[in-house]
Formats: C-alpha cells, sequence, structure tokens
C-alpha cells in the first residue's frame, strides 16, 4: 500500500471588505484550523500574516477581490514572498444551501487555493499599467461629465425663448460650445431668457474646463504609454485608447498569462464549447471576457478594415467566400489579440 504524504504548510482565505478582512487557515488535509478578522490596514495585514504564520508556515493565500477591497492585502503579501490565488466569490447555488457568513466565505476562499479550484494570478497593481488605469478612470468621468452637459445645452437650446433658440439652432458643439461661453444673463429683461442664458452659460464653461481636463490627462496618459509600451503603440490602428485598455486588461504582471490563447480568452475573442443535446460542436462567445478590451479589439479590426489595404482584402475575400461581416470581425479580433500578445510589457 502506498502512502501519500499531505503537503506541509498552512493554506490561508481571506473574505476582503472596505473596513475589514476575514481570514481562514487550514491545515495540509484542508481541515480548518481556525478564523478571525483583521482591519483592512497596514497594521491589520501584519497581524494577519502573523496570525497564520502561528499555525505553522503559510505557503499560499487565497483572496477574494484582489483587484478591488483585497488589493492592499495582496501587495503586501506578495513583498513577503507569499503566494497569493484569486478567488472568485462562492457561487450562488452553494450559498442557498451553506448560508452566507465572511466566516463562510474566507473559508470557501482558502478551500479554492488548496485544491486548485482557484489557480489564477491577481493583477499586482503596482507599476505603470496602474497608474494608466487610474488615469483612465479620471478621463472617462470627465468624458462622461462633458458629454452630459452637451446633451444638456442642446436641450436647453430646443426650449429656449424664440430669440435665444434662434441663435443657437443648427451649430456645431463647438459652436455651440463657443456661443453658450459668450451669453451674459444681466442684458435680458426677460426671466426665463436670462435663467436659460445663464444656465447655457454655466455649461459652456464647464465643457471648456472638461475640455481642459481632458487634454492634460490624455498628455500624461500617452507619456506613460510610450514609456510603458512603445512597441505596442506602434501597431498599426493601435491609439492611445485602445493600447490604455489592453495594458489594463494585462495587468502589471501579463505573465501571469501563461498563453496567448489565455489573452485571447480574457479579450472575449476564443470561442466556448457549448455542446448540449443535438447541438454537437456548437460554440458561443465568451461574455465573461474583459469588455473593455474587447472593444479596443473591436475598434483595431475596424480601423484595419478601413484603412489597411491587406486587412481590406482579407475582409472583402472572407465575405465573398459566405462568411458574415460579424464572423469576419471576430476573426481578425482573435488575430490581433495574437499579435498584440506579443508585445505586452513583461518585466
Amino acid at each position: 500500500m502506498t502512502i501519500v504524504e499531505a503537503p506541509p504548510g498552512i493554506t490561508g482565505g481571506v473574505d476582503t471588505h472596505l473596513d475589514t478582512h476575514v481570514a481562514a487557515a487550514l491545515d495540509p488535509l484542508g481541515r480548518l484550523v481556525g478564523t478571525e478578522s483583521f482591519d483592512a490596514d497596514a497594521a491589520g495585514y501584519k497581524a494577519l500574516l502573523v496570525w497564520l504564520e502561528d499555525f505553522g508556515e503559510v505557503t499560499k493565500v487565497g483572496v477574494e477581490g484582489t483587484g478591488s477591497y483585497g488589493v492592499g492585502l495582496t501587495r503586501f503579501l506578495r513583498r513577503k514572498g507569499i503566494e497569493v490565488v484569486e478567488v472568485n466569490r462562492p457561487n450562488r447555488q452553494s450559498r442557498r444551501n451553506q448560508g452566507k457568513s465572511d466566516s463562510l466565505d474566507a473559508v470557501e476562499a482558502a478551500r479554492a487555493a488548496i485544491s486548485g479550484r482557484a489557480s489564477g494570478v491577481g493583477k499586482t497593481k503596482d507599476g505603470p499599467v496602474e497608474a494608466i488605469r487610474v488615469l483612465v478612470v479620471a478621463k472617462r468621468s470627465a468624458r462622461q461629465a462633458r458629454v452630459k452637459a452637451i446633451v444638456q445645452m442642446r436641450h436647453l437650446g430646443f426650449t429656449a425663448p424664440d430669440q435665444l433658440h434662434s441663435r443657437l439652432k443648427g451649430l456645431s458643439v463647438t459652436a455651440l460650445v463657443a456661443e453658450g461661453a459668450k451669453l451674459r444673463a444681466t442684458k435680458s429683461a426677460d426671466t426665463v431668457t436670462a435663467a436659460t442664458k445663464a444656465s447655457l452659460s454655466s455649461l459652456a464653461h464647464r465643457i471648456q474646463a472638461l475640455d481642459t481636463e481632458i487634454a492634460e490627462l490624455d498628455e500624461k496618459i500617452e507619456s506613460l504609454l510610450l514609456a510603458t509600451a512603445p512597441d505596442l503603440m506602434a501597431r498599426f490602428g493601435v491609439g492611445p485608447d485602445t493600447a490604455a485598455s489592453l495594458l489594463v486588461a494585462a495587468g502589471d504582471n501579463p505573465e501571469r498569462l501563461h498563453s496567448e490563447a489565455a489573452w485571447a480568452h480574457l479579450c472575449g475573442v476564443s470561442p466556448v464549447p457549448a455542446d448540449s443535446g443535438k447541438n454537437a460542436g456548437h460554440l458561443r462567445r465568451h461574455t465573461g471576457c474583459d469588455r473593455q478590451a474587447n472593444s479596443a479589439l473591436w475598434r483595431i479590426a475596424m480601423v484595419r478594415i478601413a484603412h489597411d489595404p491587406e486587412t481590406t482584402q482579407y475582409f472583402e475575400r472572407r465575405v465573398k467566400e459566405g462568411r458574415t461581416k460579424r464572423d469576419v470581425i471576430r476573426i481578425l479580433q482573435r488575430y490581433i489579440a495574437r499579435e498584440v500578445y506579443r508585445y505586452l510589457p513583461r518585466g
């Protein structure tokens, strides 16, 4: 009879929250040896690790939410040389059967890590790509605010008193903003006209300020992109926005993506088997992907179809062969994902 020894060490699991983290420790056989709650700050991270090490050598820790509430703990554990495994939330069926508590979630995270059911490596979020991401967050917010202000200016122009309505009718966005910035409420005796002018002027100055803010953010983002991934930026059809989306999807440690196929799966351009009954060999799109990266690949494909002669010829030939335009675009996205993978920066 062969006796297989259990691997040494303690496996931890952490259910992360804004203010506190709940940790669980399992022995090498997967038996629960303890659970404890810690503050979600530097002192709490240190206390959590000391608590785990009291049970023995810590081999790995499964952390739920490595990209959100658990990012600080993840950075701390990695600096200490401990393997961190990214753990997804427990499925709903399991929660219905077992109940919901922070301790149960921590135990489930530890069991997912020790069994190998969770094996993904989270993003480190400690390099230039993370700097790009936080700038992109601000830029997207500014863009959304700008679009909202423009829509509001348009609607105010539609419902403005006749004289003001005629003055603003048919103007482009640039002209509308410039005209709105010139309006002065004090020059109107009518209360509604004065109020409308004041509102349009406020929105116009807001849009101008947002334009300046977006331009400054663009400059910072592009300088980081050129320093981090110049080869990616040099690819045909790859601009600052698409490059930023692709880099953010990969993270500061793209080596966590073990293959080009894994990268394609993350970007949602790798078909997923959907065999069931009579639908043998059926494939479907991967919907649980990084939507921003998928959109970036789509935009690159559309630019190449429109402006790259070789891609245009390929597109037209495959359509003539009976492929739908959507299918050909998906094929191009898959090809572009393979190309992009070679140019992801690696430390």
